[in-house]
């Protein structure tokens, strides 16, 4: 596809989208763990053994999607189709092998899974079911997740949100009728939950092959799929596995600065908690505008637009600033009258609210970090933002959390202060690797 067809969408209309896109896969958790929550707290504790490897398993095959959709946006951008279509058969024909392994090793291992996750052993059987049956949608979820990526990196972001909402109803019937017994129908319990995903990610896969077909005009045959070109993977991988060890690297950093929260008690513990899952809503900002500048810049950088890619990512921060600023102004004002309709603890209710405060100096540093390197990526530029998002994680976040936190004892404070650091470092850092154009020779394509 012509970079002149991208043009008509402006950021605020790629972005959108893909805002209420990724706030509906985060709430489809919540909404299954709301929903059998009402009729049994046994079974929430057995949803959350599954969410977490389901989560894990997202996050395996979304290095493929990653790396595809980077790679794909600067074909399109150079006007070659035949290896854009390559690129999709390639990134689907991997992630399915992946999806199968993953599949297999879930449904015959749930049993050694819920024992080594310390599932209480009367839950046990509810915790097996559970993980067999999404074991069985991992496979259409492997192939969705590219599929997904095609249908973005061509620019219709809207058509791969309605599917998301497609799911995301499929999957809140089911439970009426699975969980709740709706119309007579045995109540299957976490089973039932189970299902009910199943089925809403077997029907998204088809909607988005279908969607494929239609927007894309790449058909979706099986002999290429199954034989993916390596040097098209290779050029994924370069893109994809710098930025899944970037995701790993952090998920483990907070882990380990989430275990020094642990040692100042469980009011501390809960306040970070309530405070994490706000200021993921806030996230989800960043990551949607990083995202659809990602897609824009890919397209520029395919094309050769150099200069048009420099202007592109001045445009997006100033968006990102915008929205973040307004956000974390609202959170910060309204989140402590917010936090009070969770909890009646006093002590917690005055930790978060103290938290509320530095949101607002974290929030813009989090946006320039993100943006800046989701438009490095898009430019093939992707192990910088790794070894920088290493060495600041591990070199800042980490020492920095245990030093205020702990030594100095200002506690959660303390600890948020050190993470809100370690953005704005990484941020200039990635903005500073963007002024110095090394980017610029970073791409897959020729014009």
């Amino acid at each position: 596809m012509p970079l002149s067809t991208v043009k008509k969408y402006s950021l605020f209309a790629l972005t959108w989208p893909l805002f209420i896109d990724m706030a509906l896969h985060f709430f489809t958790a919540a909404m299954n763990t709301f929903m059998i929550g009402r009729i049994s707290s046994q079974g929430v504790a057995a949803l959350a053994i599954g969410n977490q490897v389901f989560q894990l398993s997202i996050t395996v095959f979304s290095f493929v999607t990653i790396g595809a959709s980077v790679v794909l946006t600067q074909y399109l951008g150079a006007n070659n189709k035949t290896i854009a279509r390559q690129v999709v058969y390639s990134s689907i024909g991997f992630n399915l092998f992946v999806g199968l392994v993953a599949a297999l090793t879930i449904i015959f291992g749930a049993d050694k899974i819920v024992h080594l996750m310390n599932l209480p052993e009367h839950l046990h059987q509810d915790g097996k079911i559970y993980l067999q049956i999404i074991g069985l949608c991992l496979l259409p979820e492997a192939i969705g997740l590219c599929l997904a990526a095609t249908i973005r990196a061509h620019g219709f972001t809207q058509q791969a949100m309605w599917v998301t909402l497609i799911m995301n109803l499929i999957t809140f019937v089911g439970n009426l009728l699975l969980l709740y017994g709706w119309f007579g129908i045995p109540e299957y319990g976490v089973a039932g939950v189970a299902i009910s995903t199943a089925v809403g990610r077997v029907v998204g896969m088809l909607i988005l092959a279908g969607l494929v077909v239609k927007y894309t005009g790449i058909h979706i045959y099986i002999k290429p799929i199954l034989k993916p070109k390596k040097h098209l993977l290779a050029k994924v991988f370069h893109i994809g596995l710098p930025a899944a060890g970037e995701n790993l690297s952090w998920m483990l950093q907070f882990m380990l600065i989430t275990s020094f929260v642990a040692l100042m008690g469980e009011k501390a513990l809960a306040a970070q908690t309530y405070y994490f899952q706000i200021c993921t809503f806030i996230l989800l900002f960043s990551l949607s505008i990083g995202l659809a500048n990602e897609i824009i810049i890919g397209h520029m950088i395919g094309a050769k637009q150099i200069e048009q890619a420099r202007a592109q990512l001045f445009r997006a921060l100033k968006l990102g600033f915008v929205l973040t600023a307004i956000t974390a102004g609202v959170v910060s004002f309204t989140g402590p009258s917010f936090i009070g309709l969770l909890t009646q603890d006093q002590a917690v209710i005055s930790l978060v609210s103290q938290l509320f405060i530095i949101t607002l100096f974290m929030e813009p540093g989090r946006t320039f970090n993100l943006i800046v390197i989701n438009a490095l990526r898009a430019t093939g530029d992707a192990r910088f933002p790794l070894y920088v998002g290493v060495l600041s994680m591990w070199g800042i976040a980490v020492p920095l959390s245990y030093w205020l936190g702990i030594v100095l004892d200002y506690g959660l404070v303390g600890v948020w202060v050190a993470l809100a650091i370690d953005e704005w470092t990484r941020g200039l850092l990635m903005f500073w690797r963007w002024r110095s154009g090394r980017w610029q020779s970073k791409s897959f394509v020729s014009a």
